[in-house]
């Protein structure tokens, strides 16, 4: 599909719930890692920002290189040298033999698959996305954009679920809560996801 009509699927398949809460100097970003970032994942931060998907999938803030302390253990560069090594040691499906991708990770989820660019091509609207999965520790290639990958998981328009659990598989409507949003609803002793009153909500806040 178009990256139009991905982006307006997946605005009906999963609305907003909030303005976005992460701002991004994406100049900053393209001299950090030395490319242009997607344009729908650009468009996807702004609009809904980095959070998460149905508890489950988290979509990584953008993160440039350096200057980051050694002892944070989750985003996007911790993410991408995840995959990195896992890349290394792991096979690979049949479309990926013999190749040598240049990866950042744009998302990570609660059974520890790992989703990726391949960013070595010039044109990052024909990044493909290779996800890493960890029930079988086999990475795939997909054909298409950050967006379209969503709205076919959501969808279930893909050959098989990628991921090691089917919280997202066919979810129709879906919920993507940002940082902000979900401790809204905690500050209020909401279960961010469930909308029902939560008697633990907030007692672990600093």
């Amino acid at each position: 599909m178009s990256e139009e009509t991905a982006w307006e699927t997946l605005l009906r398949l999963m609305p907003p719930t909030a303005v976005s809460d992460t701002l991004v100097d994406w100049g900053q970003m393209r001299d950090a890692w030395d490319k242009e970032f997607p344009a729908d994942y650009r468009r996807f931060i702004g609009e809904y920002g980095a959070g998460t998907l149905e508890d489950y999938l988290v979509v990584i803030n953008p993160e440039p290189k350096g200057g980051r302390p050694k002892a944070e253990l989750s985003g996007m560069l911790h993410e991408t040298a995840n995959a990195e090594s896992a890349w290394a040691r792991e096979p690979k499906s049949p479309e990926l033999a013999g190749t040598a991708p240049e990866l950042i990770a744009w998302g990570a989820d609660a059974s520890s698959d790992i989703l990726c660019w391949d960013a070595s091509g010039p044109d990052p609207g024909t990044w493909p996305v290779l996800v890493r999965s960890r029930d079988n520790n086999l990475w795939r290639r997909y054909d298409c954009g950050m967006v379209e990958f969503l709205a076919c998981m959501l969808r279930a328009d893909l050959d098989q679920n990628p991921l090691g659990d089917l919280v997202l598989w066919g979810t129709q409507p879906a919920t993507f809560l940002n940082e902000r949003e979900e401790g809204r609803r905690l500050e209020q002793g909401l279960d961010p996801w469930t909308g029902e009153p939560d008697p633990y909500a907030g007692m672990y806040d600093d």
